[in-house]
């Protein structure tokens, strides 16, 4: 957030809203916008690790309060880096590259220090993804979140190898983010909870009409976002 804050202090805030001939003109509306929904379906996406990051916390009271500040500190981080970011572009907004960093120079000291931070982000966050995954994936296959080595070796080269291939072959995280998440947030988000909530209404035998009229428009706005991110 400082990085962006130090660019927007030295750029100025290059925006228009009303000269369509301006070099920094933004449309309010365009109807690209679900781009937008299928990232931050993965942006706040934490559904399916939420168990395995919780389940050691030494007060399991307090697990409400530590996801809402969580929740709450992200989409502060993300709404004031995009945002700004978003005004402060000094040229046209079809410029702006999915990759935040690739929009600098470089010969731009901030960006190549930016860069040098994000890899070792990286170095600590990949073996706590590759941790969360190896739980889910072997505890729903195998029934053992840890196997043996050489199980857990062969999957952290399977997720090595399909990371780094996508990184050669279609460099675009954009795109990826788009997919990913609007694909997993139906799911997840749209389709498990609204089934599960269901569920329970019937077992209960509360189950009404307007209910599934409600929680199927849910789904379908999930399914909706996922299959137009094939048209944009």
């Amino acid at each position: 957030m400082s990085f962006v804050a130090s660019k927007a202090y030295d750029c100025g805030i290059n925006v228009n809203f009303s000269d369509a001939n301006s070099e920094h003109f933004a449309q309010l509306f365009r109807w690209r916008f679900p781009a937008l929904t299928g990232i931050l379906t993965l942006a706040y996406f934490l559904h399916n690790i939420i168990l395995t990051i919780l389940r050691n916390q030494k007060y399991p009271e307090n697990n409400v309060r530590d996801l809402t500040v969580g929740y709450s500190l992200a989409a502060f981080s993300f709404i004031f880096i995009g945002s700004l970011f978003y005004l402060l572009f000094p040229t046209h907004r079809s410029c702006i590259s999915d990759n935040l960093l690739n929009n600098f120079g470089t010969g731009d000291v901030m960006s190549a220090t930016a860069r040098l931070f994000l890899f070792f982000q990286m170095t600590t966050v990949l073996p706590l993804f590759a941790y969360l995954v190896r739980v889910q994936f072997f505890y729903a296959v195998l029934g053992n979140i840890y196997p043996g080595f050489f199980y857990v070796l062969a999957l952290n080269l399977v997720l090595i190898t399909m990371s780094t291939c996508t990184a050669i072959f279609y460099p675009h995280i954009g795109s990826i983010i788009r997919f990913v998440g609007s694909f997993s947030g139906l799911i997840y988000i749209f389709t498990l909870p609204c089934a599960i909530h269901l569920k329970r209404l019937q077992l209960r035998g509360t189950l009404t009409r307007l209910d599934c009229v409600v929680h199927g428009t849910i789904v379908a706005l999930g399914a909706a976002n996922f299959l137009v991110q094939f048209f944009l």
